[in-house]
Order: C-alpha cells, then structure tokens, then sequence
C-alpha cells in the first residue's frame, strides 16, 4: 500500500506539473498571438509607407518631366520671340527708309 501511495503521490505531482506547463504555454501562446498581431500591424503600415513613397517616386518624376517640358517650351518661346523681334526691327528699318 506504501508503494501505491508513492505511486499516487508521484502521478499527482507528475500532473499538477503538465497543468502547471500547459498554463505556462498558453500564456505563451497569448503573448505570441499578440506580438503577431503587432508585428502584422507594423508589416501593414511599411507596406503603406512603402506604396506612398513609390507614389510620391512616381509624382516626382512626372514632375521633373512637366518642369523639362515648361523648360523647354520656355525656351522655344523665347527664340521665337527673339525672331519676332528681330523680323519687326528689320521691318520698321525698312519702314524708316521709305519715310526717308
């Protein structure tokens, strides 16, 4: 009988150890579950972060695409406005020798 209450004694303290594990490892559990669900909330915010400056890559270059095509458009103006002015001043010289 001594040996059967050993026995006995072993088997609960062999169990009050597993119940004393399996709380241990559901409270695990938990914190894990929570740091996953942290961690997905900060993949989630990069992947916006990430797609907002793409976007702003995007603007950018269509920008600096736009300020070379006003560049450019500027300066095609002011060449034709450099030959209107030049076409002009040589028609009022010519105008200036009829008068003469």
């Amino acid at each position: 009988m001594p040996d059967d209450l050993d026995s006995l004694a072993h088997l609960e303290e062999q169990i009050s150890r597993v119940v004393e594990q399996v709380n241990l490892l559901r409270k695990q559990n938990g914190e894990l579950k929570s740091e996953l669900d942290a961690a997905l909330v900060q993949r989630d915010e990069a992947i916006r972060a990430r797609q907002q400056v793409e976007q702003a890559m995007r603007d950018s270059k269509a920008a600096s695409a736009e300020a070379d095509r006003l560049r450019k458009e500027t300066e095609d103006l002011r060449t034709e406005r450099k030959q209107v002015r030049s076409r002009i001043e040589k028609l009022l010289g010519q105008m200036d020798l009829l008068e003469q």
